[in-house]
């Protein structure tokens, strides 16, 4: 079967490499020069089913209000006249209660955790690397409030069965010696040992090789124009090499999917959420952290990546702008100073900007679509990364035309109605 994906992040990649497996015969479209270079470029590393849970859920509506006054913000808002922006922070809104974001958070947990063991097989596979470390994720809480609000995120951990430590300042210093010097700023930590980190981009790159040898084409330098329809189903893909056909097409295009679905009658609640990071080369390597941070009152995640340190987070709502904003730039530093202030020389990092493609519910959109031979991943918001190989595998299987080893329940376009 010929298959078209729109889109070479690490999503689109990693669907293109399980469906050729497959036996698939697939081709894939980027604008790009080459693999991963938009949201997948430099993320903050984490590969985190255990920190798999959406942004909407009880007391943030007021957490918000409290981040925006914040002099290092984890989120900032600038107004403006975008109806999509606003109808999406209303649906967020009204999935900040208690029972949405049980059921939001278990369907993240379903797919996180299988793609954590499908990119487990991957990697026994066929040996790819990508500056991997499997040393878990450590949560870091400022205050005893923030240590006392795990309870609920706990209860659903163990409802999934993912690991998890409660520790003290002695606890947390057994994974992560660095912070000895700035022991004092923190209460406790919450550890997910079953988490892993990598480089998305190295990643990203390598399977596209792996691949490519089993025969995908890459069309990269490609704009994609538009999407064509004939009655239920897609007739081919407009693009700057002419139209472009298949059986069947997977639009993993991001941020960007929204737009161009919605002349195909669908309409779908992905909204961008721009997010930042630094790259850090590391100066003292007992100084370093040993595998992901996550200060819990930023919201920054610190993340070491072979030498160098990836500083990645906050989350500005401004549509579709790439701007490099100076204050974000500060935040990020000053997370990583605060917390190894001699592990990485901040002078020589490079600073980076992309478009997380955000669910109000944080679910991601993956599977079928009411036109027959049209399938969607994206959605995936903060955890592309966490996500890819087992949204790949289920891909694969669907279109394949086998039942995922996972429920689907959730996870596709019909929840939407």
């Amino acid at each position: 079967m010929r298959v078209l994906i729109l889109g070479s992040g690490v999503i689109g990649t990693t669907v293109a490499y399980y469906l050729a497996r497959a036996g698939h015969e697939v081709e894939v479209v980027d604008r790009q020069p080459g693999p991963g270079l938009e949201t997948s470029y430099a993320n903050a590393g984490e590969v985190s089913p255990g920190y798999s849970a959406p942004w909407a859920g009880p007391g943030v509506p007021l957490k918000a209000i409290q981040w925006l006054l914040m002099h290092h913000s984890p989120l900032v808002i600038k107004p403006m006249l975008d109806p999509a922006m606003w109808r999406w922070g209303l649906s967020m809104l009204r999935n900040c209660t208690e029972a949405r974001y049980r059921v939001n958070k278990g369907r993240m947990v379903r797919l996180a955790e299988y793609s954590r063991d499908c990119l487990k097989e991957l990697r026994t596979e066929i040996g790819i690397e990508y500056d991997d470390r499997d040393q878990g994720t450590l949560q870091l809480f400022r205050t005893q409030k923030q240590l006392d609000g795990t309870a609920k995120d706990i209860e659903i951990l163990k409802e999934y069965g993912v690991p998890y430590q409660l520790l003290d300042r002695t606890g947390y210093l057994q994974y992560e010696p660095a912070l000895a010097d700035v022991q004092d700023k923190f209460v406790g930590a919450l550890r997910l040992p079953g988490d892993e980190t990598g480089d998305c981009f190295k990643f990203t790159n390598t399977l596209a090789e792996k691949a490519k040898a089993l025969g995908v084409k890459f069309r990269f330098d490609v704009d994609i124009e538009s999407v064509e329809r004939s009655g239920k189903r897609i007739s081919g893909v407009r693009t700057g090499a002419g139209l472009l056909t298949a059986d069947r097409y997977v639009l993993a295009l991001g941020s960007y999917s929204t737009r161009m679905l919605a002349p195909l009658g669908i309409r779908i609640p992905v909204y961008p959420v721009k997010g930042f990071s630094i790259t850090v080369p590391i100066t003292d390597a007992t100084k370093a952290p040993e595998s992901t941070i996550m200060d819990e009152t930023h919201k920054v995640a610190v993340t070491r990546l072979g030498d160098r340190i990836r500083v990645g987070g906050t989350a500005q709502l401004s549509g579709f702008d790439l701007d490099l904003t100076e204050n974000r730039r500060r935040t990020l530093e000053f997370v990583v100073g605060d917390l190894f202030p001699q592990g990485g020389d901040v002078s020589q990092a490079e600073f980076w900007t992309g478009l997380r493609p955000m669910t109000p519910d944080g679910t991601p959109i993956v599977g079928e679509t009411p036109i027959d031979n049209l399938f969607l991943s994206t959605g995936h918001g903060t955890l592309g990364w966490t996500m890819a190989a087992g949204t790949g595998r289920v891909m694969a299987d669907l279109i394949s035309g086998r039942q995922p080893d996972i429920s689907m329940e959730g996870l596709t376009v019909a929840r939407y109605g």
